[in-house]
């Protein structure tokens, strides 16, 4: 990607957050401890470690990939992003400024200035509303429009995104896939956002399909000064779209650089493993090397390094202490031990 990126105050940053999923006991395991805790075998609360001390900026203008193993917190992190989940630590920051800091009106307005696009565009879209409806809401209720202009703001933002104004009577089971996709990314715009979560948001898609959504991505990023956080388990997604990638496991980020560093130079051993499995056009016979075990459970994380148990260059250190996310090169982070030797 060709674009300037402006590094030096993130439009967004998360800076060391965390989420914590709390499952409270249900009645027969609150039962059962009044009974066993005179012995001391009480039954736990399960928590998942979704996201655990991640540190993200994404600067105006930039589109980050950030790619993971299903499982692996990016959703988590993408909703945190959007505050659709709250931070069980940590902070979050737009323009430099912590949003818990700013007062009810100016916090109300940076949120909606961060959207985001789901990936399924058929169970995010209310089945009982019509296109205008669920287009045209969030802009009359936030006082963008009038209701006099609703109908013509909400034709204005589907040409934007493809469709046409005939469709603006129709029901979400109207429409293909495809069209459904759209009218999720025009509904996001409608607000008129600067930073869009993209979550999956072409993975429910035929691969036809998706590369016209791809492309309307990039020509809308173009035209209204979008930022991205473009969430994907396809490499050959988040390649063809992001200026930087970061890739996550279980719930860390273990690696960061631009697109081409991260797809030439691999430093992480996850890193590594995730391209060495990934499909390639090549012509003749082709070895993949699908990364080895399965990912943890989040309920019960590792010590130390979270890959350790599947990494092949494991070292007895690996399994105690945690590695730093340190720059390896400009630009180039990286969380391996690896590298400190």
């Amino acid at each position: 990607m060709s674009q300037s990126v402006n590094q030096e105050v993130p439009l967004l940053e998360l800076r060391q957050v965390s989420k914590r999923f709390v499952k409270p006991l249900d009645m027969a395991a609150r039962t059962a401890n009044l009974v066993t805790r005179r012995f001391g075998h009480a039954t736990q609360e399960e928590v998942v470690h979704a996201v655990d001390d991640v540190s993200l900026g994404i600067g105006r203008g930039e589109v980050v990939g950030l790619v993971g193993e299903s499982g692996c917190g990016k959703s988590t992190l993408g909703r945190m992003a959007t505050g659709l989940h709250t931070l069980s630590a940590g902070q979050l920051f737009w323009q430099g400024i912590e949003l818990a800091t700013l007062p009810a009106s100016q916090r109300r307005r940076a949120q909606l200035a961060i959207q985001m696009i789901f990936q399924d565009p058929y169970a995010s879209l209310n089945p009982r509303f019509r296109v205008q409806d669920i287009v045209g809401e969030a802009p009359l209720v936030h006082g963008l429009v009038s209701k006099s202009e609703q109908q013509d703001y909400v034709v204005d933002l589907l040409q934007r995104v493809g469709l046409s104004a005939d469709m603006l009577r129709r029901f979400p089971h109207q429409f293909s896939g495809g069209q459904r996709a759209r009218v999720g990314i025009a509904r996001a715009l409608a607000v008129k956002p600067d930073f869009l979560v993209c979550d999956e948001a072409v993975a429910a898609l035929d691969v036809s399909i998706q590369a016209q959504v791809l492309n309307l991505f990039i020509a809308l990023r173009d035209q209204l000064d979008l930022t991205y956080l473009f969430i994907s388990h396809d490499l050959g997604v988040v390649r063809h779209i992001s200026d930087r990638v970061v890739i996550m496991y279980l719930g860390r980020i273990v690696e960061s650089a631009p697109t081409e560093a991260i797809f030439s130079t691999p430093n992480h051993p996850y890193t590594q493993a995730l391209l060495a499995s990934a499909p390639k056009l090549t012509v003749g016979k082709a070895t993949y090397f699908a990364v080895k075990g399965e990912i943890p459970s989040p309920l019960h994380p590792p010590g130390g390094c979270h890959f350790h148990p599947r990494c092949p260059h494991a070292m007895p250190r690996c399994s105690i202490e945690k590695p730093l996310l340190r720059e390896i090169a400009p630009g180039h982070a990286s969380a391996c031990h690896l590298n400190d030797e």
